[in-house]
Parts: structure tokens; C-alpha cells; sequence
């Protein structure tokens, strides 16, 4: 299926500016065909999959969750906990994607049910590669499940992998 007909999202929630424009020039650097979705905080990824989210016309499911750790109002620990503890977002694979290098973080974040952990690279090529990598891993290697995208309208648009 054509990558217009079927697009890959992610939803990123990060709260630097600098590490979000990363993740975009990551993205348009390693060719990968997919929209990226940016919140701020844990409180606005829960918005946004609940279909609160102001900011967005259409709120459609992501395919993929890459949360910061260090985040106010409600941080990446907190988040991932409240999306894997409900029924209807626990599917979406979310992976940390952090500065921390704590092993405390680490195991946390398995525990509460990360798909992957991601430590930031400071180099600014071995980040775009990073990312590359993860996209690619995520996009065209693992088999996702078929569910409907739900939209803030409530309706819901059917999406087939």
C-alpha cells in the first residue's frame, strides 16, 4: 500500500525545541515517509490519543510513541504508565527516546511496558542515524496490528497494515 494511502505516524512528545527539530531533520534526512505529530508533555500525549488535543484537526492513532523521560507537568514515566494501563492504547508501541542514561530509568521503562529505550546520541550524525534506524525497525520490519484510527470527531477511519 502507497505510503499516502496508509501513512506511517509517530507522535512525539518532547519538551526542547531543539531535540523535536532534530527528530524532523532526522526524519527528512533518512528519507522516511511518515508524519510526525509533536506535543509537549505526557499530559498532551493523553490528550491527543483521547482526541482532547486542540492542536489538531484529526487526531488519528500513531503507529509509533517516542517519549522524552524529562518532561513537565506529567513525565515520561507517568505517561507510559497511564497509556499502557488502558485498554485501547496499550497496542501502540512506544519508545523511550531520552537523554538519561540511568539504568533506573532503563528498567523502569521496561517494566511499565516500553517497546524500546533509546538513549539521545549527542553527536548530531549518530542521532539522524539513530533515528533512521529505529524508523526503518518500526516501519518496515515489524508487523503491526490492523485497528481504526480514531479521530476527534469520534469517527473512526479504518487503516489496514
Amino acid at each position: 500500500m502507497s505510503p499516502a494511502a496508509n501513512p506511517f505516524l509517530i507522535l512525539l512528545a518532547e519538551d526542547e525545541p531543539a531535540d523535536a527539530h532534530l527528530v524532523r531533520t532526522a526524519l527528512v534526512a533518512n528519507n522516511i515517509q511518515a508524519e510526525l505529530r509533536h506535543v509537549l508533555d505526557g499530559r498532551e500525549v493523553l490528550e491527543y490519543l483521547h482526541g482532547q488535543h486542540t492542536g489538531f484537526a484529526q487526531a488519528l492513532r500513531p503507529d509509533l510513541i517516542l517519549l522524552d523521560l524529562n518532561m513537565p507537568r506529567m513525565d515520561g514515566h507517568e505517561c507510559l504508565r497511564a497509556i499502557k494501563q488502558d485498554q485501547t492504547l496499550r497496542a501502540i508501541p512506544t519508545v523511550i527516546l531520552t537523554t538519561s542514561e540511568a539504568d533506573r530509568d532503563i528498567q523502569a521503562s521496561y517494566q511499565l511496558g516500553a517497546a524500546g529505550y533509546v538513549t539521545k546520541p549527542v553527536d548530531m550524525e549518530q542521532f539522524i542515524e539513530a533515528i533512521g534506524i529505529l524508523c526503518s525497525y518500526w516501519m518496515a520490519l515489524v508487523r503491526r496490528p490492523a485497528y481504526p484510527s480514531q479521530r476527534r470527531d469520534g469517527r473512526s477511519v479504518e487503516i489496514s497494515q
